[in-house]
């Protein structure tokens, strides 16, 4: 199933295997791509890949988690982030850009940083400025806009970035969240805002994943077993989920091993009757087509072992003895895998 063809609202993915989002810390500080970025995303594209998500591009200057990191708060950021897309889709590969806003992470200079709670990621971080409910429709549209600018790149999808500790994760999580009006009552408000804006900006035919940490290792935080019940009264909105773990809060231990994180895309794909995207150490070609086999999970996302290895998908192909299309270029190595 790992080079089986999938199917999401008008996107068709050549396989299943997904370019996870990973950032480079490569940008400039006006949040452009620079030439590494099309080396870096390109030579996924010609290895096969069936999408690339792009790293976390922010919705504002103060939403970087670095200085070095891609933004969309500007037009000027379109077209740049556009002819990356068109030369990775030109080898058959999807690309969708995740749309991201730091919150309290943000490492930053010379910017305050906000959060739903005044409560420090640790003491490394800046005290963050509790958002109040003017500031939080001003980041509600910086995404909206943002999503908008998305789609005139030409991305194929989108995705909102929930997970990792970041603000949306902040407002999603009882260990960040302490408010007590709307937005610590219903602690998805928040992403329901973000994701009514942006399916209004993306024609019907865009997908849209969230990625989301199902799991905070920490005793009065999120469990997969709850995160279901927090997406399920807005799953309508949500397109496919990608499944991860941690970084809400900073004093904990993840377990990370082979397939740590697949039980949790399993629970999650179960509860919501949503398709899901695993990651998490998935680089064993048996392991990522046993979880696509056993339906754990939809999709596979792979990230350092994309890193270190940009032809995994062609690699892998000719150890599963599936026959895929190689580029020209490279096929007097197809049959010399060893």
């Amino acid at each position: 199933m790992l080079f089986d063809p999938f199917f999401l609202r008008g996107m068709h993915l050549k396989n299943r295997i997904i370019m996870a989002p990973m950032c480079q810390y490569s940008a400039g500080e006006d949040g452009f791509p620079q030439s590494w970025h099309e080396i870096h995303y390109v030579s996924r594209a010609v290895g096969q890949v069936g999408a690339i998500i792009l790293e976390a591009t922010a919705v504002e200057p103060r939403g970087r988690i670095s200085n070095k990191d891609l933004g969309l708060w500007s037009d000027n950021h379109i077209k740049p982030l556009a002819q990356i897309i068109e030369k990775c889709q030109s080898y058959g590969c999807k690309v969708g850009i995740q749309i991201s806003h730091a919150g309290r992470k943000a490492d930053i200079f010379n910017e305050p940083i906000v959060a739903p709670s005044p409560v420090r990621f640790n003491n490394k971080y800046q005290l963050p400025e509790e958002l109040d409910h003017a500031e939080i429709e001003k980041i509600i549209d910086a995404f909206s806009a943002a999503v908008q600018r998305a789609d005139l790149t030409g991305a194929d999808f989108i995705e909102i970035h929930a997970a990792h500790g970041y603000l949306i994760n902040q407002f999603l999580s009882p260990l960040s969240n302490l408010r007590t009006d709307e937005y610590g009552q219903n602690r998805s408000l928040f992403l329901q805002q973000i994701l009514e804006r942006a399916r209004r900006q993306l024609s019907s035919d865009k997908p849209i994943s969230v990625r989301i940490s199902a799991e905070d290792y920490k005793a009065g935080g999120n469990h997969p077993e709850n995160f279901g019940e927090l997406l399920n009264p807005i799953k309508s909105l949500i397109d496919i989920v990608h499944v991860s773990s941690g970084g809400v809060v900073d004093d904990t231990e993840i377990p990370a091993f082979p397939g740590y994180q697949v039980k949790f895309s399993e629970i999650i794909r179960q509860q919501l009757k949503l398709p899901t995207i695993a990651v998490g150490k998935l680089d064993s070609p048996i392991l990522a087509e046993e979880i696509l086999q056993n339906k754990r999970a939809d999709l596979i996302a792979l990230g350092r072992e994309l890193l270190r290895n940009p032809y995994w998908v062609l690699r892998t192909s000719s150890e599963l003895k599936s026959s895929i299309d190689w580029p020209i270029q490279y096929l007097r190595a197809q049959h010399n895998i060893g």
